[in-house]
C-alpha cells in the first residue's frame, strides 16, 4: 500500500516536475502516451486534464473539461487511481510534510491557492519549488513546515532541500489529502485531473488519475 501510493502521487502533482511542467491547462487539447503498459516515448507530450467524467466506456474515459471542452483518454491496465480527500488546517503542525499550489506575492512570498497534506508514506514526494499550471504565474512547493503563524489566515515557512519559502495560507483556502483508489472510483459526474500524454498522433493515454471524493473537486 505504501508502494503504491507514493508512486501514484509521483505520477501526478509531485511527479509534474519530471515532465518539465509541460502539462496543460484545463483547456488543453486532448494528450497522450505510447500504448498502454509502455513507457513514454520522446516526442510524447504531457498533459494534464481537469474535469467531471462523462462515462466510462470500457477502457476509455470521457470527460467535460472546466472550460466546457469535451476530452477523452485511454485507460490502460497500468494506469493508476487514487481519492483527494477533504482536509482541514488542524491536520497541520510544525513538521508536517505539505504541497501547495500558490502565487508570487510582491514581497516575495507566496500566497496559496490549497494546499495539500500528504501522509507519513509519501514524506519527501515531490520535494521543491518549481512552475506550476494552475493558474498564470503560479508554482507547486512541497516541503516540511518548519514554522507556522496564525494571524488572519496562517504563514508558513516550508522548507525543502536547498530552501525554504514563506507562504501565506488566507482563511478559506482549500485543504486536501490522499487515499488509495481503484477503477471504481471512476465514475459519472465525478471531479477529476488526468495526468495523461498525447501522442503526435494526437492519441490520449492516462497514466493516473486523481478522483475528487464524496463530490469534491480537486484545487490544485
Amino acid at each position: 500500500m505504501r508502494m503504491m501510493t507514493k508512486r501514484l502521487f509521483l505520477a501526478l502533482a509531485a511527479a509534474a516536475p519530471l515532465a518539465g511542467h509541460a502539462f496543460a491547462q484545463s483547456s488543453a487539447q486532448p494528450g497522450s502516451a505510447a500504448q498502454p503498459g509502455s513507457p513514454a516515448q520522446s516526442s510524447d507530450v504531457p498533459v494534464r486534464l481537469r474535469g467531471k467524467i462523462d462515462a466510462v466506456s470500457g477502457d476509455t474515459l470521457h470527460l467535460t473539461l472546466r472550460d466546457g471542452d469535451k476530452a477523452s483518454a485511454a485507460l490502460p491496465a497500468d494506469m493508476r487511481v487514487t481519492w483527494l480527500t477533504a482536509a482541514k488546517p488542524g491536520d497541520i503542525a510544525k513538521g508536517s510534510y505539505i504541497g501547495t499550489a500558490a502565487i508570487p506575492q510582491p514581497d516575495g512570498t507566496l500566497r496559496a491557492l490549497e494546499v495539500q497534506v500528504f501522509p507519513p508514506s509519501m514524506r519527501g514526494i515531490g520535494e521543491g519549488s518549481r512552475p506550476f499550471d494552475v493558474a498564470p504565474g503560479s508554482t507547486m512547493t512541497n516541503g516540511t513546515i518548519g514554522s507556522m503563524v496564525s494571524a488572519n489566515g496562517r504563514t508558513l515557512t516550508v522548507t525543502y532541500k536547498g530552501g525554504e519559502k514563506k507562504v501565506f495560507v488566507p482563511d478559506g483556502v482549500p485543504f486536501v489529502s490522499y487515499a488509495p483508489a481503484d477503477r471504481s472510483a471512476l465514475t459519472p459526474g465525478a471531479n477529476v485531473i488526468v495526468n495523461a500524454v498525447r501522442t503526435p498522433d494526437g492519441t490520449v493515454t492516462a497514466r493516473s488519475v486523481l478522483v475528487g471524493q464524496n463530490g469534491l473537486v480537486p484545487p490544485m
